[in-house]
């Protein structure tokens, strides 16, 4: 990391990530940015989207784990499944052995657009790669996959 001292006129120091971090960080913010791209042309909210896709990776989930999943007050929760309900993504399904609770999965629509989804941005990496031979390609995910895990494994809580 380098620092930036505060020159002599009071502006606040500056901070930057350099090599490996600072690309990783690069990486983190390209990807966040075709995410809140992608809300933006389906017609949903950046937290939509996230609940979407999570949604789409356990095939059905309760309101409740999905305000956990992703760190949102339950009431949160029901306002983003109402609006994917509304846009036909998701529906409600009632829990067949709790009559207080419902799932929420993946409409039809929901699918055909998860579909989509993945297929765009399976293309925007094959054509964001095109410059790495199949060698440097391999060596990268298997580098991304690593260091992934290692994160995953530092953060747990």
């Amino acid at each position: 990391m380098s620092i930036e001292p505060a020159a002599a006129h009071g502006e606040p120091a500056v901070y930057a990530l350099e090599g490996f971090a600072a690309a990783a960080v690069r990486f983190v913010r390209a990807l966040e940015r075709n995410r809140e791209l992608i809300a933006l042309d389906h017609g949903v909210s950046a937290s939509e989207l996230r609940a979407l896709f999570h949604i789409g990776e356990v095939a059905s989930i309760t309101p409740k784990d999905l305000a956990k999943h992703l760190e949102m007050t339950t009431g949160a929760v029901t306002a983003i499944s109402g609006s994917l309900v509304e846009a036909g993504v998701v529906q409600r399904i009632d829990n067949p052995t709790d009559r207080r609770s419902l799932y929420l999965q993946l409409t039809p629509r929901g699918h055909e657009l998860m579909v989509e989804i993945f297929s765009d941005f399976g293309q925007m990496i094959a054509a964001s790669t095109q410059g790495l031979t199949e060698k440097q390609l391999a060596a990268f995910e298997s580098a991304l996959a690593t260091v992934s895990t290692q994160i995953a494994e530092r953060t747990q809580r």
